[in-house]
Parts: C-alpha cells; sequence; structure tokens
C-alpha cells in the first residue's frame, strides 16, 4: 500500500506540472508580453523547464517520504533526491544569466556596442563558471565529501587560470581605459610605437589597425593603454614646415618681394589657417639664402592636406619666378687667383 500510495502522489504531483504550464505560466506569459522591456519574457522562458523538472524533484522526494526506506537504500535515494533539487536550483540560476545579460549589456554600453558585447560575454561566463563550481560542491558535499581537499585544489586552479587569463584581464582593462579616456575613436588615424593606421575596430581584447600598406594589424589593447598615441585625426589643422634656399644673386628688393608676396598669397588662400602663417627671410646658407615656410592647413584629411599643399608649393614657384629669382642647388665655387708661377 505504501508503494501505491507513493507512485500515486508522485503521479499526480508530475500530472500537475502541466496544470501550472498551462495556467501559472500561461498567466505569466500574457503578462509579460505587455512590459515594454524583454528581459522578463526571457527570464520567464528560462525557468520554465527547470521549474517543471523541480516539481518532478519534489514528488520523488514525497513518494521517498511514504515509502520510509531503510539505510542504505534510502540513504542514498535520499541523495539522489536532494542533489536533483540541487541540479534543478542551479539549472535556473543558470538559465537566467543570458536574459541578465540584456542588463549587463545596458550598463556597458557606454563602451559602444562590439565592447558592451565582449565585456557582457566575459562576466556572464564568469558567473557561469561560479554557478557550476558551487553546484558540483553542493553536490559533492550531500554526498558526504570533504570538499575542502576539493577546495584547496580549486584555489591552485585558480591561480593557474589567474596567470593564464593575465593577459585577457589586462587586454580588458585595457579596453575600459580606451574607451574611457578615448584616445581614439574607429575611424581615427593614430601613431604608437608599433604602429601606425586606421583605426577599424575596438575589440575587448585587441584593435585592428589598418597601416597604409594596407595590412591589418591586432594591437592588444594592454599594450596600447600603456603606449603613447599619437592622434593625427584629432588635430584641428595640419603644419606644414618646409625652407626654400634662393641662388645668392638675388637682391634685398626681390628677397623682401617674395616674403611679402608668400605672405600675402597664403593669406588669401581660403584653405590656409590665417593666425598661425610665418614666412621669414632666415639664413645665410652655404649655397642659397633660405626662406623659412611655416603654416597650417585647415583641413586634417591627408588626401586634402596633400593637394592644398602642393597648391601653395606651385604658388611659391610661381612667384620666385615673377620676381626674377631662382631656387638653389649645393653648389660651391672655385676662385683662382693670378700670380706669378715662375
Amino acid at each position: 500500500m505504501q508503494l501505491i500510495y507513493a507512485v500515486s502522489l508522485f503521479v499526480l504531483i508530475w500530472l500537475s506540472k502541466i496544470i501550472i504550464r498551462r495556467t501559472i505560466f500561461d498567466f505569466l506569459g500574457k503578462f509579460v508580453v505587455k512590459t515594454s522591456t524583454k528581459v522578463d519574457d526571457k527570464i520567464l522562458e528560462a525557468v520554465k523547464r527547470p521549474m517543471e523538472f523541480l516539481i518532478v524533484v519534489v514528488g520523488a522526494y514525497f513518494a521517498l517520504d511514504i515509502l520510509s526506506l531503510g539505510d542504505p537504500i534510502g540513504f542514498i535515494a535520499d541523495d539522489a533526491v536532494m542533489s536533483l533539487f540541487y541540479v534543478a536550483m542551479f539549472w535556473m540560476l543558470f538559465n537566467s544569466l543570458e536574459p541578465l545579460s540584456y542588463i549587463i549589456v545596458g550598463y556597458t554600453k557606454v563602451f559602444g556596442k562590439g565592447l558592451s558585447d565582449d565585456i557582457a560575454n566575459f562576466i556572464i561566463n564568469i558567473f557561469k563558471f561560479l554557478i557550476f563550481a558551487i553546484a558540483f560542491m553542493t553536490i559533492l558535499q550531500e554526498w558526504g565529501y570533504n570538499i575542502s581537499g576539493f577546495l584547496a585544489s580549486l584555489g591552485l586552479i585558480g591561480m593557474a587560470l589567474a596567470l593564464a587569463a593575465r593577459d585577457t584581464v589586462s587586454n580588458l582593462f585595457g579596453s575600459v581605459v580606451i574607451f574611457v579616456d578615448k584616445p581614439f575613436e574607429v575611424g581615427d588615424w593614430i601613431k604608437t610605437n608599433d604602429v601606425e593606421g586606421t583605426v577599424e575596430s575596438i575589440g575587448m581584447r585587441s584593435t585592428k589597425v589598418r597601416t597604409f600598406a594596407h595590412a591589418l594589424v591586432s594591437v592588444p589593447n594592454g599594450q596600447l593603454a600603456h603606449s603613447s598615441i599619437l592622434n593625427w585625426t584629432k588635430m584641428g589643422k595640419r603644419r606644414v614646415k618646409f625652407n626654400i634656399g634662393l641662388t645668392y644673386n638675388t637682391d634685398e628688393k626681390q628677397m623682401k618681394n617674395i616674403v611679402s608676396q608668400i605672405k600675402d598669397m597664403l593669406n588669401n588662400h581660403d584653405d590656409i589657417h590665417k593666425e598661425s602663417i610665418h614666412i621669414y627671410f632666415s639664413a645665410f646658407g652655404d649655397s642659397s639664402l633660405n626662406i623659412f615656410c611655416y603654416y597650417f592647413t585647415n583641413t586634417t584629411a591627408w588626401d586634402e592636406f596633400m593637394h592644398i599643399r602642393e597648391d601653395t608649393l606651385f604658388k611659391i614657384m610661381n612667384i620666385v619666378k615673377a620676381n626674377n629669382s631662382s631656387f638653389a642647388f649645393p653648389s660651391q665655387s672655385l676662385y683662382i687667383e693670378k700670380g706669378d708661377i715662375s
């Protein structure tokens, strides 16, 4: 009779999960569908199967209680049912982590979509590992095993994993530093001690930079966070600096006219920054009269900058030519004095 009662109770509880699924879960499903967030829908979906499994475990527990099995079978059965109970509870926690990742992404979205997803996945994986480890230790303890040794070995394993994951953690924190400090963004032209090019993507582990030779270089974020980064894109203007040398037969009037006309040309140029123009007769060189030219373009884009610089150089050539002067090139004059050689 105990066996009949136990089996009947187990079947009734097992059938109750169908009723619960069609009443409570369906009611909650209609309610959460009306909310603005999708997190509650996913949490409800995540706990359905573990909850149904938990109901079956509860039925087995009460059935065993009715049977009152003696040792050692009763002891083994009780431990097995309690182990299944822990499995159901930790299963619910484990499944609930995926919906919670949406909440974590909401907090990490300030780091950008790509990195936000990577950080969320990293955090979720850590929680999954912790839940699995705690569940495993709880079940071991239920069966009477001493987990002190296991915890000690877990500490050694943790140290080994920490050493192995040192670079990963360093790159993760490097990613956070990059997105908080914002030394560069996707599309910026940067230069470090190791690479120069355009940033294509910023991930959790590395930043991908496309060099001017069109090679794709992956630079660890931990390394970037400790490097000096020159961001050419962040410049408000771009510098042009050079010297021109005129021949020594250029007189004072010609030199003054050339310097003045170059200044005027740059001041009237639409693409030149007007507040940073410096044109001066600077030195008597070994083979030329030097004019120092220093000015900035309004644009920082490489192609536009090269076009503007080329345009100003052509105009300087025309100014020098219009003033009947010419550019010098390295040369030496040899003077021989006449004298008696007898």
